[in-house]
Formats: structure tokens, sequence, C-alpha cells
């Protein structure tokens, strides 16, 4: 798998959407202002979640996020050559997500927008050191 490969996995954690997939999203066009939410058990934030990630010189790619009730998660990311997976384990601290995957670590921060809308942004750095950040909102 090439370094973009393995950067794709981890931005599915995090993250990491083509910008023709964001109109699915919920609430993504009113996100406004938003107000940290502390997270206190997985279950709250378990579900699908679909966003876009970020990467330094890099267009966005879509990402879905899946979290069961245990922590453990699958990743998949879809880009135009072709679609990455990857998962790994969150524990909570301090009400936020902390994700160990198989190519890095993140932080989730979960986020309440004026519309009540769930958002979870992460930000995650890949084991060859590279970062990138993600922006999810639940699946509907």
């Amino acid at each position: 798998m090439t370094s973009n490969g393995t950067r794709s996995i981890w931005a599915i954690v995090t993250v990491t959407v083509v910008l023709g997939f964001v109109a699915p999203l919920p609430g993504c066009a009113s996100v406004g202002p938003i107000a940290p939410v502390v997270v206190s058990d997985v279950k709250s934030v378990a579900g699908t979640w679909q966003g876009v990630v970020y990467e330094p010189g890099s267009e966005p790619d879509y990402v879905e996020l899946t979290i069961r009730e245990d922590g453990s998660y699958d990743l998949v990311s879809r880009r135009a050559i072709g679609e990455s997976r990857g998962r790994g384990k969150i524990v909570l601290s301090g009400g936020r997500l902390i994700m160990e995957g198989e190519r890095g670590r993140g932080v989730g921060t979960a986020m309440r927008n004026q519309a009540g809308d769930l958002v979870m942004n992460i930000d995650a750095t890949l084991s060859d050191n590279s970062t990138l950040s993600a922006k999810l909102w639940r699946s509907s």
C-alpha cells in the first residue's frame, strides 16, 4: 500500500469526503457556532458517522466511521483511486475520545451546533508522523 493509501486508512478515523458527498450530511450547511459536549460513555456516540477528512497537501476524502458500543470502530475512506479500510479502539479520557488505530492515533471531540446536531472533530497523527483532521456528522 502506498503512503497515500496508508494515510487514507487513518483518514477514515479520524479520521477522513469529496466535496460532492457533503450534501447528504445532516447539519453540514448550518454548523454555525458550536459548543463542546463531554462524552461520558462510548455508547452515547455509537453508530455511523460520515464526513470529510482533511490532510495537508491532499484533496478532502469522504469517510465513514462506525463506532460500536464496546468502543471498537471500523473506518472506510472512499477516494477516486479506491477504498481504504481501518479499525481500532476508542477509550474515553476527560470527555474526549482517544482513538488508537492500526496506522496511528487521534483525539475526537464531540460538539453540538446551534441546530442541536452532534458533530465530531478528530485530530490524528499517523504512524509516519503526518497529521490529518476530520469533521463528522451522525449518519441518518
